[in-house]
């Protein structure tokens, strides 16, 4: 069993008074801005990487120099919900914009898993904004996998309101696994995401597939909730 750092609890402490009362708190320190949260601070890895809340109480601690580096720590779960296991993600890197339409960012994130017997895994990510819209792509070396994402978000465009992102990953298996019909050694997997504000809700509709299907499916372990094309609809509704 691995310790939690510092950082991580008191990120706990805190995420704890927030899930109460409802609070985000931002401070600039001399050249910095501190960010504490229950969202993810980072735009491009917040596309890329792992950002969905899997507990009830969960968030990050963000710390930005004005020069465009930044380090951080988000939490998807603090391991405090029943099943829940406690999940630590670690980064740092550098954003910064070319001019007012065009910019980049380039990143580090470690995958912590303090109270399970799970390898931590790295991934490093980059990309581009353009307009607005985000283009990037990320690297990553799981415990029995690497894995090749494609990302883009086009918030800079929507018509009629409505955002688009897209994500198309490419998942190389460290030792083929063996299913009915033979062995499958790498797969690929995609979704396309539709959102919109309506009334105070988001509104997310989504759909996902894989390369894999029938008996194949059972070697699935990737980004999507199943293997098999799903279509689903998602309303969220923030209260702080």
């Amino acid at each position: 069993m691995r310790t939690p750092s510092f950082l991580s609890l008191l990120l706990g402490g805190l995420l704890a008074s927030q899930a109460v009362h409802g609070q985000i708190f931002q401070r600039e320190l001399g050249d910095f801005d501190l960010k504490l949260g229950s969202s993810p601070s980072r735009s491009m890895a917040q596309g890329l990487v792992k950002p969905s809340a899997i507990g009830s109480f969960h968030g990050g601690l963000d710390l930005t120099h004005d020069s465009g580096f930044y380090v951080g720590q988000w939490s998807p779960s603090m391991g405090i919900s029943p099943g829940k296991n406690l999940e630590i993600d670690s980064y740092a890197g550098f954003k910064q914009p070319f001019d007012q339409v065009l910019g980049y960012e380039v990143g580090i994130i470690h995958y912590s898993y303090p109270e399970v017997a799970t390898l931590d895994s790295q991934e490093i990510f980059g990309g581009l904004t353009l307009l607005g819209s985000r283009f990037g792509a990320a690297l990553s070396n799981d415990p029995d996998k690497q894995n090749s994402t494609l990302f883009a978000d086009l918030r800079g465009n929507q018509p009629f309101g409505i955002g688009v992102s897209m994500k198309y990953t490419t998942h190389q298996l460290n030792t083929p696994v063996a299913v009915d019909g033979g062995y499958v050694g790498s797969f690929t997997d995609w979704s396309v995401k539709l959102s919109r504000p309506f009334m105070g809700i988001d509104l997310d509709l989504i759909y996902s597939d894989s390369s894999l299907s029938g008996s194949y499916c059972s070697a699935y372990t990737g980004q999507n909730s199943q293997c098999d094309a799903l279509l689903t609809l998602k309303a969220e509704h923030t209260f702080y």
